[in-house]
């Protein structure tokens, strides 16, 4: 794949000013996500764009590496089921749709601030609400 000087020094950059050092494969991975605008990807879709590409990484690596984006806000992990995560590129609060027949993610865009959430959720005073994840499963009705 080819990348100018330019944009590997600012996946670079904005990798050490999340906390994460930019490593050749995280720089690699950051790079194969972030093409192509907003986009949902299982760990095996990223594993499968990383062979294409020929960029040398292991299976655990990609595991490791999109959980280390998660935890500092590079992408967002959705959990759909039990097991089955996919990382989504666009990191806005947005409502998710999930067909369970297909597989297929995609987004709504509605805020999910706005479904009703009671305004007293009785947490404790020093807590605050970060995000609210919203994942609508849906399938098809018997004809």
């Amino acid at each position: 794949m080819e990348t100018s000087r330019s944009e590997s020094a600012d996946i670079k950059q904005h990798l050490r000013a999340l906390g994460l050092r930019p490593t050749r494969q995280r720089v690699a991975i950051a790079r194969l996500l972030l093409r192509g605008g907003h986009r949902h990807l299982s760990a095996d879709d990223v594993l499968a764009e990383a062979r294409r590409a020929e960029i040398p990484v292991a299976q655990t690596t990609i595991y490791n590496i999109l959980r280390q984006f998660a935890d500092v806000g590079l992408v967002r992990e959705v959990l759909v089921e039990s097991g089955r995560a996919w990382f989504d590129t666009r990191t806005s609060p947005h409502v998710h749709v999930y067909d369970e027949v297909t597989g297929a993610i995609q987004d709504l865009d509605h805020d999910p601030h706005a479904l009703g959430l009671p305004e007293n959720l009785n947490l404790p005073a020093d807590v605050e609400v970060k995000d609210v994840s919203v994942v609508v499963r849906v399938s098809y009705k018997s004809k």
